[in-house]
């Protein structure tokens, strides 16, 4: 697969120069501006490489701890279930954990459930 980093370069200007940051909270999920990235980390979609994320820890105004999400059902211990957001079946990529600028952060989708939160902490805390 032929990744386009010129064109992800533009619109991480764009994100750069253009965008403000955003008021979030820990357990909202929201579409964000993940972009192109290097071999196996998470990809965002399209041109503008959005993917929505589940906010995990707020440092500051400008930056956050998110999770991918991705509606790929796999077996394994790094994809949590999180039912549905949006109509479609969502799923935690717990291994692509990293830390953001708010400023990539485009709409908030949802809020997920508290008890579901603490699982997704625990497991979190359980990588590191």
């Amino acid at each position: 697969m032929t990744k386009d980093f010129d064109v992800w370069n533009v619109c991480k200007q764009g994100i750069h120069y253009a965008a403000e940051n955003k008021l979030y909270h820990a357990r909202e999920v929201w579409w964000c501006a993940l972009g192109i990235n290097i071999g196996f980390e998470q990809d965002g979609a399209g041109v503008s490489g959005e993917r929505p994320v589940l906010i995990l820890k707020g440092f500051s105004k400008q930056v956050c701890l998110v999770i991918p999400l991705t509606t790929s059902a796999k077996k394994n211990p790094y994809h949590l279930a999180l039912g549905k957001i949006g109509g479609r079946d969502s799923f935690a990529i717990m291994s692509q954990i990293r830390l953001i600028d708010t400023k990539r952060l485009i709409n908030k989708v949802a809020v997920i459930e508290q008890s579901l939160f603490d699982k997704i902490r625990k497991t979190a805390k359980a990588l590191i």
